[in-house]
């Protein structure tokens, strides 16, 4: 039964967000109202939830938590419920939002099974695809993979990305999700990317990993007997952890936690506007000064 919640939700989250359109500001108050916000430009530190701390490169961008609630803000992106932080080349070609979620200890030592999780995100998709057609909504086809689930033991770092499409407008549904385990809680990495340009900036976002780690007292590898230990495992990580504290939260309060993270990547993707955003989101050079 938890299992079946897990996949329904996760699907819930990624078809309903994918129905909706981005209510994009007016350019003309957008590009000083963005460039404006407090980016700290690299060589720098960036300082997240107090929990962890990630090198700015020179060439690149961080905001932190009252910056990014702002960059939310103009973008009318809805708030999830705790703090956010993002990191960006200052070209401004792909973003990346941390946002950390103190769910516990995740036990690393499950075996991920693909083809079992896409199953289920399937299942789930079909499952809400009733739900949209009785509203006049767009219903989604999950294709596949775009990159499967991969678990990095020595980085304690899930990875994995998801393609879908839109069935009637044919639109391209990609998102990409990093989690970095901590001994207390998850770091969760949504990366916002043109689709056509989604590999390069994995590979760039994937080459300041390392420069990424938890604080004193925080990394994964500190854990102490009497520590707390999340409720579920890598997998769940994929099919919305949300949903496994969803007998205590209620159902729908969970899909609220899980769509609201997964909105940035699920919209831009859907737009198909990355052109405009791209203007609207920095000067006419497209950088941050």
């Amino acid at each position: 039964m938890r299992k079946h919640l897990f996949s329904v939700l996760a699907a819930i989250a990624l078809t309903l967000a994918a129905g909706l359109m981005p209510a994009i500001a007016q350019e003309s108050d957008g590009d000083s109202a963005i460039t404006s916000l407090p980016w700290q430009v690299g060589p720098s530190k960036g300082v997240i939830a107090g929990k962890a701390a990630i090198d700015v490169p020179k060439g690149y961008a961080f905001l932190g938590a009252e910056g990014t609630r702002q960059l939310n803000e103009i973008l009318q992106n809805p708030p999830t419920g705790s703090d956010e932080y993002t990191l960006a080349p200052k070209d401004l070609s792909w973003f990346s939002f941390f946002s950390y979620d103190e769910v516990g200890y995740v036990k690393d030592d499950e075996t991920l099974d693909p083809d079992e999780i896409l199953g289920s995100i399937k299942e789930g998709t079909e499952a809400s695809n009733s739900a949209r057609r009785e509203r006049g909504w767009e219903t989604m086809r999950i294709e596949g993979w775009s990159f499967k689930p991969q678990y990095d033991k020595q980085l304690q770092l899930l990875e994995w990305a998801i393609l879908a499409e839109a069935e009637q407008s044919k639109q391209k549904v990609v998102n990409y999700n990093t989690r970095l385990l901590g001994r207390h809680g998850v770091m969760e990495v949504v990366l916002v990317a043109d689709p056509e340009g989604l590999d390069a900036a994995i590979a760039d976002f994937k080459g300041l990993v390392p420069g990424y780690s938890f604080n004193a007292g925080e990394k994964y590898a500190e854990f102490q007997a009497g520590d707390h230990v999340a409720e579920y495992g890598l997998a769940a990580l994929i099919t919305g952890g949300a949903a496994a504290v969803a007998s205590k939260k209620g159902f729908f309060a969970a899909i609220a936690v899980f769509l609201a993270k997964a909105w940035k990547l699920v919209l831009l993707g859907v737009a198909g506007g990355w052109a405009a955003f791209r203007k609207f989101f920095g000067k006419k050079d497209g950088t941050v000064q």
